[in-house]
């Protein structure tokens, strides 16, 4: 199975200049908690939910403060054609829950979340119960600064 098997296709963007209300306004009308951000076409990087929280608001940053400033900018991206296990690979690696599909220029075309793995796996697809949980534990391991 594919990325492009279970991505989401087509996800929300935004830019470096948006501001965090615009981020949050985009989050909630399209029912999604990372948002891909992209400059000249390319993924530059993605904006969380928690992003919002920790990196703004818990610092009281104004809503129009541009997304440049909480942005996680070291991010790992798929193809459309990787397997699901590379995705999961990422997801584990690197603890994130969200992973961008990028296309051979670099464009956003998808992003395959959590929820995306679940879904393949009880839908009978090749990624079992079993590869999600494994994935999902050790993205929710605590990082090694906290223990």
């Amino acid at each position: 199975m594919k990325a492009k098997d279970i991505m989401t296709a087509d996800p929300c963007l935004c830019s470096p200049q948006d501001s965090l209300r615009d981020v949050a306004q985009k989050m909630r009308d399209h029912d999604c908690g990372s948002v891909p951000v992209v400059e000249h076409g390319h993924v530059v990087g993605i904006v969380t939910d928690r992003d919002l929280t920790i990196r703004a608001l818990a610092d009281g940053l104004s809503p129009d403060t541009k997304v440049e400033d909480v942005i996680t900018r070291d991010i790992c991206c798929c193809t459309p054609d990787d397997d699901v296990r590379a995705v999961e690979r990422v997801m584990a690696d690197q603890q994130v829950r969200r992973v961008p599909v990028v296309d051979a220029s670099g464009c956003c075309v998808g992003i395959v979340s959590q929820a995306d793995l679940a879904r393949a796996a009880l839908s009978g697809g090749r990624v079992s119960e079993h590869e999600v949980a494994l994935t999902v534990e050790r993205i929710s391991e605590p990082s090694s600064s906290l223990r």
